[in-house]
């Protein structure tokens, strides 16, 4: 099925210029937008039929492009906003930018912001690492996934991996 020039002010044109083409371009036009047949000779009904097939056709392709600069702008976004991530020893630690974590400890309720640029903050100071504000924190050895409950949801999830 060939698609013939189409833009908004063509098609308008195209379909008030339909009355008067020779039947035979009709015809012709017919076959350039349908995989059928000519069903009748009833000019009116093909005029219509070529009319509508037109804009739609139209219509198809300006969607299609509004879907295509949508998707691009989509992706620009999802782009400034890269979740933080860190490795570490297991797998990397994936947090949208403003996601909290808190966690009770000692009695004492701690808070953490993930930022957009991959780091932490936690009492007003930045850090790399969820297990550096952990070990702040609680004074000896964590790992700062599992100090902040990441490392159940992922075992909760199937997600662990065992030998």
């Amino acid at each position: 099925m060939k698609k013939p020039d189409a833009s908004p002010s063509s098609i308008v044109a195209r379909v008030a210029a339909l009355p008067n083409t020779p039947f035979t371009e009709l015809k012709k036009l017919w076959a350039q937008l349908f995989d059928l047949a000519l069903p009748t000779h009833n000019r009116s009904y093909i005029e219509r039929r070529i009319a509508f097939r037109m804009q739609e056709l139209e219509l198809a392709q300006s969607q299609s492009q509004l879907l295509v600069s949508n998707k691009r702008r989509i992706d620009a976004l999802l782009d400034q906003t890269k979740p933080a991530q860190k490795a570490g020893r297991g797998e990397l630690v994936r947090l949208a930018p403003g996601t909290v974590l808190t966690r009770d400890f000692m009695g004492k309720t701690h808070r953490v912001v993930a930022m957009s640029d991959g780091q932490f903050e936690y009492g007003g100071k930045a850090y790399n690492s969820l297990t550096a504000i952990a070990n702040e924190i609680s004074g000896s050895r964590w790992s700062g996934p599992a100090f902040f409950g990441l490392r159940d949801a992922q075992k909760k999830d199937g997600k662990e991996v065992r030998a």
